[in-house]
C-alpha cells in the first residue's frame, strides 16, 4: 500500500514538471507564442506575438507590406520635386464636395487599434460623416459626424486627454477604441458640404485571429435642436442582441439661465419598460463631476479631461449660468461597461431649476454619440439628420442678467 502511494505521488510530480516545463519554455519561445497581440496595455507590452502590424494612410491606401511611400503623383509632388519618390509625396487626401471617399478596406481577421485624423476646415466637422462597416455588412455599424466621433462636436479645438480619445494641438483627433473584425473592415467619410475638404489620416491595425466572444464596435449620432417640452433626450434606442455600452458624448447647448444639469441618465436593459435597471443621480454626477462643475474660487465652470470622463468644452468659458452656452462632455465605460443580453435603451433628462425650488424641464439643444459593442447583425440605425439639423450655427452673444 505504501509502495503504491509513493508511486502515485511520483507520477503526479512528474506530470507537474512536464506541464510546468511546457508552460515555461515551449509557449514562450519567439515565434511560438499564442498571444494574439490585440489587447495591448502596459501590463502585457513585453509579450511577443505572430500578429502582423499594418497601417493605412494616403501613403499606402491598401496597407500592403512593403508598399508605403511609393507615390510619385500625390498632392505634395511639387514640394518633393527636388527629392523624388519616397519623400512625402502623398500625406493627405482632398475629398470633393458632396462625395464619399473610402479611407480603407481591410481583409481580416484583425482589429483596428488606433486612428489619427486632422480634418480641414475644423469648423465644418459636422459635415464630414464617418461610417464603419464590418464583415461585408450593407448598413454601417458606425455613423457619426467626424468631430462628434472624437468628442468635439462644436467645431472648435479643445484638448482631450482620455484613454479612448485624445485631441491634441492644433486639431489632431485620435481614438484608441479596439475594433475587431473577422472578414472585412471598410471605413468611409462622406463630405456633405458644398466645398472640398482636406484630410490627413492614418489607420493602424493588426492582422490576427479574433476571439470567438469579441463583439463589434458601434457608434450612433443623434441630435435634437430643441427638446420638446417635458420630454427626455434619447441617446440610444432599438439596440437588439448581446453586448455592452462603453461610452457617451454629449454636445449640449443651454438656453435657460441657471444650472442645467439636474437630469438623470437611465439605462433600460433586457426588456425594461417604464422603469430602468440603472438610474443616475444627475448629469454632472454621470460625467463624474459634482456641484455644477463649478470652481469654488472663480465661481466659473471648470473644464477638465481625465482618462474616463471630462467636461472638455465650455463655450464661452468666462461666464456661468447665462445662456446661451455650449458644453462638450464625455464618459467612457471602460472599467464599468453596461452589459445587456437582449436589448438596450439609454435616455437623459434635461432639468434646471425654477425660482420656487422645483425642477424646470428644459428645451435645450442636445446632440449625442453612443458607443457600444454587440453581436451582429445589428438593428438598422435611424436616419442621420440632414445638413440643416447638423449645422452648428454661430453662438449668440450671452446677455447678462438684469442688474449685472
Amino acid at each position: 500500500m505504501c509502495r503504491q502511494r509513493k508511486l502515485w505521488v511520483s507520477c503526479i510530480g512528474l506530470i507537474a514538471i512536464i506541464l510546468w516545463s511546457g508552460r515555461g519554455f515551449g509557449q514562450d519561445k519567439p515565434g511560438t507564442s499564442t498571444f494574439s497581440g490585440l489587447d495591448m496595455d502596459m501590463g502585457n507590452l513585453y509579450r511577443l506575438s505572430t500578429a502582423q502590424t499594418r497601417s493605412i494612410s494616403p501613403e499606402n491606401f491598401t496597407g500592403e507590406k512593403g508598399k508605403a511611400g511609393m507615390s510619385t503623383n500625390g498632392p505634395s509632388r511639387r514640394a518633393a520635386r527636388d527629392l523624388g519618390q519616397g519623400w512625402k509625396v502623398s500625406p493627405l487626401v482632398v475629398i470633393k464636395a458632396k462625395s464619399t471617399f473610402t479611407l480603407g478596406e481591410i481583409d481580416g481577421p484583425g482589429a483596428i487599434q488606433q486612428i489619427w485624423m486632422t480634418p480641414s476646415p475644423i469648423d465644418k466637422t459636422r459635415f464630414f460623416i464617418l461610417r464603419f462597416y464590418w464583415d461585408g455588412e450593407s448598413e454601417p455599424s458606425v455613423e457619426v459626424p467626424l468631430g462628434d466621433f472624437f468628442a468635439s462636436g462644436w467645431g472648435q479645438y479643445s484638448p482631450i486627454r482620455s484613454l479612448a480619445v485624445c485631441v491634441n494641438p492644433g486639431s489632431a483627433f485620435n481614438c484608441y477604441w479596439n475594433m475587431p473584425f473577422r472578414k472585412k473592415a471598410r471605413i468611409t467619410v462622406e463630405n456633405i458640404d458644398g466645398e472640398d475638404m482636406v484630410l490627413y489620416y492614418q489607420i493602424n491595425y493588426t492582422l490576427a485571429d479574433v476571439p470567438a466572444d469579441a463583439g463589434y464596435f458601434h457608434a450612433q449620432f443623434r441630435r435634437v435642436p430643441q427638446l420638446p417640452e417635458k420630454t427626455v433626450f434619447t441617446i440610444l434606442d432599438g439596440v437588439k442582441g448581446q453586448g455592452h455600452y462603453v461610452g457617451t458624448y454629449l454636445a449640449w447647448e443651454v438656453k435657460n439661465p441657471g444650472w442645467w444639469g439636474e437630469g438623470e441618465i437611465k439605462f433600460f436593459l433586457d426588456g425594461d419598460k417604464e422603469f430602468p435597471t440603472i438610474c443616475g443621480t444627475g448629469t454632472e454626477d454621470y460625467f463624474c463631476g459634482s456641484y455644477d462643475f463649478e470652481n469654488s474660487d472663480t465661481h466659473l465652470y471648470e473644464p477638465f479631461t481625465s482618462p474616463y470622463s471630462g467636461l472638455a468644452q465650455v463655450i464661452p468659458l468666462n461666464t456661468i449660468y447665462v445662456p446661451p452656452q455650449r458644453f462638450g462632455l464625455y464618459r467612457w465605460h471602460i472599467a464599468d461597461p453596461v452589459r445587456f443580453q437582449k436589448d438596450l435603451k439609454v435616455t437623459m433628462q434635461a432639468l434646471g431649476w425654477k425660482k420656487d425650488g422645483t425642477y424646470l424641464p428644459l428645451q435645450d439643444d442636445i446632440a449625442s454619440v453612443a458607443f457600444w459593442y454587440q453581436t451582429e447583425p445589428h438593428a438598422k440605425f435611424p436616419p442621420l439628420p440632414g445638413k440643416e439639423i447638423l449645422t452648428v450655427k454661430p453662438l449668440e452673444t450671452p446677455v447678462p442678467p438684469a442688474g449685472k
